[in-house]
C-alpha cells in the first residue's frame, strides 16, 4: 500500500475535510480558530527568540539568520495540521474544492472565512500578550527584542502593492504545505510535507496575516511607535487580500478544476 495519496486523491480529500469544517457547530470552529492562532503565534514566538537571539549570525551571514527564522517557524502549522485545529489562510484554498464542485455556496464559504480569521486573530492577540509580554520573554534593549520590532517595523513601512504580493506568495506556500501534508499518511511524512514550503515563505520574508496579528501586536507591547489603524491598515488588509488571491485562485480553485470527481487518479 502506498504512504501517500496521489493528486486526486488529496483533492477529494480537501473537499471533504472542507466539508466537515463546514457542518461544525460554530462555537466549536470559533475555539478551533483561537487553538490555531495560538499555535501559529507561538511558531513566530520561537522564530523571534531563535533568530533574533542571533545577532552575531546576523552581522556575519544574514542569509543564514534568514533561513533559521523559516527553519523553527513552522512548529505553528504543523501543530495546527497535525492536531486538528483551524487556519484562516489554509481555510482560503480548501473550502474553495467543496465550492467549485457545488457542494457549498459563496455565504458558507465567507462564513467559515469570517469564523476562522476571527477566531486567528482572538489567539493571536492573546498570545502576543500573555506568552511574548507577559513572560518577559522580550526585555528592552535585548537582540531578540530588536529583532522583533526590525521585524515589524519593516512589515509596517512596504507600499501596499508590495505587501499585497507577498501576501499571496506566502499564502501560495502556506496552501501548497497543506496539500502536500494531505498526501502523507504518516506523521514523519506530514511534517516534512509542511516544513519546506513554510520554511520558504518566513525566510523569503513574505506576509503571513495570521503570523502578522502576532508579530506587529507583539511588538506594538514592546514599544513599537505605530497605532493599530497603522497595522490595520499598512500590513494586516494587503497581506490578507493577498492571502486570499494565493490561496483560493492559485491553489485552491485551479486544483479543484484540475482533478474532477471520478478524474485519473495519476
Amino acid at each position: 500500500m502506498s504512504n501517500m495519496l496521489a493528486p486526486s486523491g488529496i483533492v477529494d480529500y480537501v473537499e471533504h475535510s472542507a466539508l466537515d469544517k463546514v457542518a461544525l457547530p460554530q462555537a466549536r470552529l470559533w475555539v478551533m480558530a483561537i487553538i490555531g492562532g495560538m499555535f501559529i503565534s507561538l511558531g513566530g514566538l520561537l522564530a523571534l527568540v531563535v533568530a533574533g537571539g542571533s545577532p552575531g549570525l546576523a552581522a556575519s551571514n544574514p542569509g543564514l539568520q534568514k533561513f533559521v527564522f523559516g527553519a523553527v517557524f513552522p512548529m505553528g502549522f504543523i501543530a495546527v495540521v497535525l492536531t486538528g485545529v483551524d487556519l484562516f489562510t489554509s481555510n482560503c484554498a480548501t473550502q474553495m474544492v467543496p465550492l467549485q464542485r457545488a457542494r457549498i455556496d459563496l455565504a458558507t464559504v465567507a462564513r467559515v472565512w469570517s469564523v476562522s480569521y476571527l477566531g486567528n486573530f482572538v489567539g493571536a492577540l492573546l498570545t502576543a500578550w500573555a506568552f511574548a509580554y507577559m513572560t518577559g520573554i522580550f526585555k528592552p534593549g535585548e537582540p531578540a527584542t530588536n529583532f522583533l520590532l526590525n521585524v515589524a517595523h519593516h512589515k509596517l513601512e512596504n507600499p501596499f502593492i508590495t505587501t499585497f504580493f507577498k501576501g499571496m506568495l506566502a499564502n501560495i506556500l502556506v496552501c501548497v504545505a497543506a496539500w502536500q501534508a494531505y498526501s502523507a499518511k504518516d506523521t514523519l511524512g506530514r511534517m516534512m510535507a509542511i516544513w519546506l514550503p513554510v520554511m520558504a515563505f518566513v525566510a523569503l520574508g513574505m506576509e503571513h496575516s495570521i503570523a502578522n496579528m502576532f508579530f506587529i501586536p507583539a511588538a506594538m507591547l514592546m514599544g513599537l511607535d505605530a497605532s493599530f489603524g497603522d497595522f490595520l491598515l499598512h500590513n494586516l488588509l494587503p497581506a490578507t487580500l493577498g492571502n486570499i488571491v494565493g490561496g483560493a485562485l492559485v491553489i485552491g480553485l485551479p486544483y479543484a478544476w484540475i482533478y474532477q470527481p471520478g478524474g485519473d487518479q495519476h
